[in-house]
């Protein structure tokens, strides 16, 4: 049954064909039908009264007609008291309803009966009904599950306004959900949503031309409750609406506090809590109202609990009566400037209000701020009035209120509630401070975990943009790095966990930690990844052990290696938007690298794509709040990305200011962060190499090649300590591991010597006894390298070793 039907029905209705005694008579008067009904209220059974006259039921032996001559004729039939005779001989009352029905063999008659009692009891109740409805000041309404009217009486037609085509016992078409008004939407949903009665007081603006002092007690008390049927499934809500003057100013207070409550810190912003406070205050209690606060609550700084002897003063919202506030002296953000003996001062150090009644230009605390003084008597201020502005034992600020235009004085009933809305805006105020604390303090964390610039590198050229969301939901777990790789290769790595918070930066901060130390071990880019998911498996369990709860600890993240030499991009990632790359005579790529899971799923493949670029390509890196800024669709995301990366050729920064102000709103929702590198390519004249035979003999062949290398660069200067590294790396290869041997020397910012071989057994340094005749050699290039290492190949391992240039050498 749907609430169109509920609201006609009448529930309980003693006549209804389920619940009445109901029988059939024809033509002759001879009953032809008797009901269960029947049988439990007159105590005859069917058997005996089906074929007897009608009548022989009765008290009177009258006729039909003339047994219902107390009732009443109603169309073609009757309806009205009877007094028919009980099976065990007593009289019983009982209220019928005849109607006449066509029938194959002729006109029957339809006899509904109840007792009189039940009828009676339901025409009170229909009548108590109609009363409510339609005659009562309270307007009613009842709307579905989608918040649509059904129903709507009179009463709150005019009271919210509505079309009057609307009113009625039944709604010709439901109203759409934008014209049921904002008040009767917002506390309907709560009752949808929690299933209880949701009462509410609401002030209702005065109407025009009535002044608003009149209007302070024009109040409206709401109530919405779910609509159920018989099997509790909820159908809809009946909404409730009565409207009375608050001559107890108990009730003022009530409605206004209530009303602040749902007003006042709507959000975590500072800014905006205490403008919500001017706004329940003014004019509703104030001409003007000046809320300043402490400089450290400006700056989410710890306070001193008690009362306040000292301390800046800054002004953080005033609102007037009168547009553009022509009455403030201190504009928004500047230093107040209280006299010492001001009220606000007085009212700091107290911890206590300050109520002045009335206002004069003789009053004594007047005399020590001219410029106040004239202001106040040019405007004809009469009243005063100042709280201090108090949560948690500490003091944030002084809220002041001035009356010119509102004739009456401020009195205790208008200090009592002006306190208890601004103990209640308070609260909301040290909320907004200390979220901008923790706020200040995770940026502080995720930001001292990025990078604090990246390194210059002869592969590439990068620019990067980092930008936090200021949302309330706080920082997020992004990242980025650009990481030195043995043989001047460089890699790329951008990453996002999931959530906000310190937590999430925390575990940012991990994850970057986790991924230099393995990119230092020269994995391959689906390799390193999967240790990586491994790392956030084990966060989750830990997490998931210091809590009650499971935890979600994930992330995602991409990592790319750049090798100068042979121009070629090897490409991972894990969950990650795919890289793009804007080539110089093609158009933008986003290359189809396998997406792999996000980490932390745990157990999952991962893998790599290579892709060749040309010498001056522009790849960019980035997390996925760049391209779901745009309205959250991801494919005009990926449109605005492509088109911000045209025209590679641009430096760096252009084009980081073009992605910024192509695919990000003025307050993004999401952390962004994305890392571009420009390619670039290593001269093959930087670079050579050669075949080393598996003999002892070839180690001096090897010095000699390396030292007419380094004269043909201009390298003599390092031609000993690299004789020395080639020596002791291709002695260690023909000793330990056998051929293939290459040796190969890069010149860019340092010089690299690197030799490979075909085993994958580890070298390791170790300290020779003095009687050992080897076992010095690693430890040498040590001395002597700026830094050494080994990396995996498919074919062996690699050992290298760089050495510092003279400055102005390198590329």
């Amino acid at each position: 049954m749907g609430l169109r039907e509920l609201a006609n029905t009448h529930r309980g209705d003693p006549y209804g064909i389920t619940t009445a005694a109901v029988a059939l008579v024809d033509v002759h008067g001879l009953i032809r039908y008797w009901s269960r009904r029947a049988e439990d209220l007159l105590g005859y059974p069917a058997s005996s009264v089906l074929g007897r006259p009608v009548v022989s039921l009765l008290t009177s032996k009258d006729a039909p007609t003339s047994a219902l001559a107390a009732a009443q004729q109603v169309g073609e039939g009757w309806e009205g008291p009877v007094t028919a005779r009980h099976g065990a001989g007593h009289p019983v009352e009982l209220a019928v309803r005849v109607s006449p029905l066509q029938a194959e063999e002729g006109p029957v008659w339809l006899v509904v009966a109840c007792e009189v009692s039940d009828s009676r009891r339901w025409e009170l109740d229909q009548a108590v009904v109609r009363g409510l409805l339609e005659e009562s000041p309270i307007g009613i309404a009842v709307l579905d599950s989608e918040l649509h009217f059904q129903w709507v009486n009179p009463v709150l037609v005019a009271m919210e306004g509505l079309p009057a085509h609307v009113e009625g016992p039944c709604v010709a078409e439901p109203l759409e959900p934008g014209r049921v008004p904002s008040a009767v939407d917002w506390q309907a949903r709560q009752a949808l949503i929690s299933g209880r009665v949701t009462p509410a007081v609401e002030h209702v603006p005065p109407p025009q031309g009535m002044s608003r002092r009149n209007a302070l007690g024009h109040l409206r008390l709401r109530s919405s409750f779910p609509l159920r049927d018989i099997d509790g499934r909820t159908l809809g809500v009946c909404h409730t609406a009565v409207d009375f003057t608050a001559h107890d100013r108990a009730r003022e207070r009530l409605a206004r506090v209530n009303e602040a409550a749902q007003r006042i810190g709507t959000t975590l912003d500072l800014d905006r809590t205490v403008q919500e406070l001017a706004e329940v205050l003014v004019p509703q209690l104030a001409d003007f109202v000046a809320i300043d606060l402490f400089h450290g609550v400006l700056a989410a700084g710890d306070l001193t609990p008690g009362p306040v002897t000292d301390g800046a003063l800054q002004r953080a919202a005033h609102l007037s009566i009168r547009e553009e506030v022509p009455e403030a002296i201190v504009p928004i953000g500047e230093p107040t400037g209280y006299p010492s003996r001001s009220p606000q001062r007085r009212c700091l150090a107290t911890g206590r209000p300050i109520l002045d009644p009335v206002l004069d230009s003789t009053t004594w605390w007047l005399t020590g701020d001219p410029l106040r003084l004239s202001k106040l008597v040019g405007l004809g201020v009469h009243t005063h009035l100042v709280v201090p502005l108090r949560a948690r034992g500490a003091t944030m600020g002084v809220v002041t209120l001035l009356r010119w235009e509102n004739p009456s004085p401020f009195d205790e009933d208008d200090l009592l509630l002006v306190e208890e809305l601004v103990a209640r805006a308070a609260v909301c105020v040290d909320n907004a401070r200390r979220f901008i604390r923790e706020h200040n303090a995770a940026l502080t964390l995720q930001t001292s975990l990025l990078p604090p610039r990246l390194p210059q590198h002869c592969a590439v050229e990068v620019a990067y943009r980092y930008l936090p969301t200021d949302a309330e939901a706080g920082v997020g777990g992004d990242w980025f790095d650009v990481i030195p790789l043995s043989g001047a290769r460089v890699a790329l790595v951008v990453g996002d966990v999931v959530g906000h918070g310190i937590h999430a930066a925390a575990s940012m901060g991990r994850l970057r930690a986790s991924v230099q130390t393995l990119a230092d071990l020269d994995l391959p880019p689906d390799e390193l990844l999967a240790h990586v998911d491994d790392l956030v498996v084990r966060l989750a369990d830990e997490a998931e052990a210091a809590s009650d709860g499971p935890v979600v600890v994930g992330a995602t993240c991409v990592y790319a290696v750049y090798d100068p030499i042979s121009r070629k991009l090897s490409v991972a990632r894990a969950g990650h938007p795919t890289p793009a790359i804007a080539h110089l005579s093609e158009p933008v790529e986003l290359p189809d690298i396998p997406a792999g899971p996000p980490l932390g799923l745990g157990g999952l493949p991962f893998e790599s794509a290579e892709i060749e670029l040309e010498e001056g390509s522009v790849v960019a890196l980035y997390t996925d709040g760049l391209i779901e800024a745009s309205d959250r669709d991801v494919d005009i995301g990926f449109e605005r990305l492509c088109f911000a990366l045209a025209h590679p050729d641009r430096p760096l920064e252009e084009i980081c200011d073009t992605m910024v102000r192509i695919l990000l709103p003025e307050h993004p929702h999401d952390d962004v962060a994305f890392l571009i590198a420009r390619t670039r390519a290593l001269a093959p004249e930087r670079v050579a190499s050669w075949d080393v035979p598996a003999d002892p003999r070839a180690v001096h062949e090897a010095r000699d090649n390396a030292d007419r290398q380094l004269t043909a660069w201009g390298l003599q200067d390092v031609a000993f300590t690299t004789e020395l590294i080639v020596s002791e790396l291709v002695t260690n290869a023909i000793t330990h591991a056998g051929g293939p041997i290459g040796l190969r020397l890069i010149h860019e910012r340092t010089l690299i010597c690197e030799v490979s071989d075909a085993s994958n057994t580890s070298p390791h340094m170790r300290r020779a006894r003095s009687t050992d005749e080897g076992g010095r050699g690693l430890f040498l290039v040590a001395q002597v390298a700026l830094r050494w290492g080994t990396r995996y190949t498919a074919t062996g391992k690699t050992i290298w070793a760089e050495q510092q240039l003279p400055p102005n050498v390198g590329c």
